[in-house]
């Protein structure tokens, strides 16, 4: 029973990651709650196995149909996987608690951003090209990059937010590019829990299978709806990353 569960989860996170970022949000509490007893690194862990494929398969998607800059984007991966690993490190060392309780707050400056810039990204205007573009890209890949090994929640969103914000990109291309680099961060944090032992594969399989499906209908439903779709999507994930980690840093 427990499978058929969180395989039904991760149907659902992969088709709203593959729209713009987020999927751990549905995913990773089902495991918690299917699982409670079971160590939080072999559940995060299991979750990475599970969501990357579907990230890998978002990521190929959307390079049929959007023109990604991967003069910019290739070494940005490279720099979120690097900083990926080191936040990964640094959580070995740091508590990553001070952060439960800023999170909320910057997602809180996020939204009300958007909200109040209608027509942010909804044009494909890069400001940036050739070398500043990649230098500007890679600084957000390493930064996030960071963030995703030693915290995690709603780097999609945020990877999404500067390249729109920063780079000025659409949402469309924003959140192509954003699984690119998503790639880059989960098979960091994925070697670094392999090697561990932090990972159920009997389970890893079908959740794998399961986030793909969800996956090819998410990107499937941004290519066809275009930014004002993937837009608002985004505003709904960012509203209940407030409220999830919200409650996770002031009401836990």
């Amino acid at each position: 029973m427990e499978w058929i569960v969180i395989t039904l989860a991760s149907l659902l996170a992969g088709f709203v990651d593959a729209i713009v970022g987020g999927g751990g949000l549905i995913l990773l509490p089902a495991l918690f709650a299917t699982f409670p007893g079971a160590p939080p690194a072999t559940l995060l862990g299991t979750n990475k196995a599970g969501s990357v494929w579907g990230t890998a398969m978002a990521t190929w998607q959307y390079s049929r149909r959007v023109q990604i800059r991967w003069h910019a984007m290739l070494p940005a991966a490279g720099a979120g996987f690097a900083g990926a690993f080191a936040g990964a490190w640094a959580v070995t060392a740091l508590s990553p608690d001070f952060l439960r309780k800023l999170l909320p707050l910057v997602l809180v400056c996020v939204l009300g951003y958007t909200l109040a810039k209608k027509e942010l990204g909804r044009h494909h205007t890069p400001r940036y090209a050739g070398r500043t573009e990649w230098v500007a890209a890679s600084l957000i890949g390493v930064t996030i990059g960071f963030y995703d090994g030693f915290f995690g929640p709603g780097t999609g969103s945020f990877f999404v937010f500067l390249f729109v914000r920063l780079l000025g990109y659409d949402f469309l291309n924003a959140s192509a590019s954003a699984k690119l680099l998503n790639v880059s961060t989960n098979i960091a944090a994925l070697i670094l829990f392999s090697l561990k032992g932090h990972i159920w594969w009997h389970f890893a399989v079908p959740l794998a299978v399961a986030n793909v499906l969800g996956s090819v209908l998410g990107t499937h439903m941004a290519l066809k709806h275009g930014t004002g779709f993937v837009r608002g999507i985004f505003i709904t994930v960012v509203s209940v990353l407030i409220l999830k980690t919200g409650y996770d840093g002031f009401l836990r």
